[in-house]
């Protein structure tokens, strides 16, 4: 009886470790007006598949950058989160924030979604999915819109 008990808490406690070991999953852009944009995993979500949420902060304190939340949203995710970039992909002059994903598995397959951040508020502008591993996300963005004139 006493041993199961030992195995009991055993497990448990590894369970626990394990658990907490789980590296969080974010990423963090300084916009050129001093807002920041924070993009997270889904907490306990497989790295392979889930969600992930995108906010836009006021950034107005350097030392609490995200203490005025303005606007946010959760999207599905095919992928890791890779990288977040602030880029221009439809030549207005205007960037936009574009949150790259990784699949998993030998393809390595990217996915991109791209957000307007203007007016204090993110939308969903375009996403572009299933591109080879290398591919340059500003042209794939742009074919994109050229085909969905």
């Amino acid at each position: 009886m006493k041993l199961n008990k030992l195995i009991g808490m055993l497990t448990y406690a590894l369970m626990s470790m394990a658990h907490a070991e789980i590296p969080s999953r974010s990423i963090q852009l300084q916009l050129p007006n001093q807002q920041h944009i924070l993009v997270s995993e889904g907490e306990l979500e497989p790295r392979s598949i889930g969600s992930y949420a995108i906010r836009l902060y006021a950034g107005g304190s350097s030392e609490f950058p995200f203490d005025v939340f303005l606007s946010g949203q959760i999207q599905p995710r095919d992928g890791s989160l890779e990288r977040v970039i602030n880029a221009d992909i439809n030549g207005d002059g205007i960037d936009e924030v574009i949150i790259v994903l990784r699949s998993a598995g030998s393809g390595g397959y990217l996915s991109a979604d791209a957000f307007s951040w203007q007016n204090n508020q993110l939308q969903l502008l375009a996403a572009v999915k299933d591109l080879a591993p290398n591919t340059e996300l500003i042209q794939a963005f742009a074919q994109f819109k050229i085909k969905n004139k």
